[in-house]
């Protein structure tokens, strides 16, 4: 199932998408302050929306599902995250591209779970910055409580599906700052999410999806999630010997090549361009730049 919220920022509705691509409204299922937050992750009331779908009672949403108007922007298909938890350097041709070492464990470092917002909002070059870049990643949501996991098996389990993932990264704060990651990627509006959240069932191996990005119309990332230096079933029993994952928690599992650090030019973002991306069944991001 496709699962998405639609509303103006803060009054998004919880929906999920037929077979025609029209969004059902799901509120009447679920209750009207229901939302696609961890309580909801934890309850397990993904197979109730599939029964309720296959037999045709969800109405549409606003009368004809997502029509265009204010009130039916896309909003990120997660809200209040726990905690969004990355993984940096995990393709071999973006450690390449960057002059790093390939690394021997997951690196790990956290985006505050606030630089949220929908697919399709504006992305905010922050004050003062000169190199803000970007990076197409799948988004692993946590389904269930995992700590200590031992074994693949177990972490896949956890899993309650996949997004589109747009790691928007400011380099100087990142990497020129005192070396702390987290300046210069928890910056408002640094985490686009969406347009949905692909259940797991629908996602039968989350190492075979190609992910792409272009800025203003021309290909910056070609890669394929197959490339992974630790696949996401890897990253997710990793991340849980360091730390307790939670329903509705995030996982931004990684770049492929193609972002403007690793560019000769260094082509960072400047207000005013055209950001796309998508991964292979989960759908397609567009975001304009603007500035803080």
């Amino acid at each position: 199932m496709k699962l998405l919220r639609v509303g103006p920022p803060g009054e998004e509705r919880p929906a999920v998408l037929d077979e025609a691509g029209r969004a059902r409204d799901l509120r009447g299922l679920l209750g009207h302050e229901a939302d696609f937050d961890g309580a909801f992750f934890a309850s397990g009331q993904t197979a109730r929306i599939a029964n309720a779908l296959l037999s045709d009672e969800l109405p549409l949403l606003g009368g004809d599902g997502i029509t265009g108007t204010p009130e039916s922007r896309i909003g990120p298909p997660i809200a209040r995250p726990g905690k969004i938890v990355c993984i940096g350097l995990n393709y071999r041709d973006h450690a390449e591209e960057t002059g790093a070492a390939l690394p021997t464990e997951p690196i790990i470092f956290m985006k505050a779970p606030n630089t949220v917002v929908g697919p399709g909002d504006e992305v905010l070059i922050p004050r003062g910055s000169v190199k803000t870049d970007w990076e197409v990643e799948l988004a692993v949501v946590i389904g269930a409580t995992a700590r200590y996991l031992g074994s693949h098996q177990e972490a896949l389990a956890c899993v309650a599906g996949y997004a589109v993932s747009n790691d928007v990264s400011e380099r100087e704060f990142q990497l020129e700052r005192g070396g702390q990651w987290d300046k210069g990627k928890s910056c408002e509006t640094f985490n686009p999410l969406g347009p949905w959240l692909v259940t797991a069932d629908e996602v039968p191996d989350p190492q075979s999806l190609g992910l792409r990005l272009w800025v203003n119309g021309e290909v910056r990332q070609d890669g394929d999630t197959k490339n992974m230096i630790f696949g996401v079933a890897e990253v997710v029993r990793y991340v849980s010997q360091f730390m307790v994952l939670e329903p509705g928690d995030v996982i931004n599992t990684g770049t492929p090549a193609g972002v403007a650090l690793g560019m000769p030019d260094h082509p960072y973002l400047r207000k005013g361009d055209v950001v796309e991306l998508e991964i292979d069944g989960l759908g397609r991001q567009r975001q304009i730049v603007g500035q803080a």
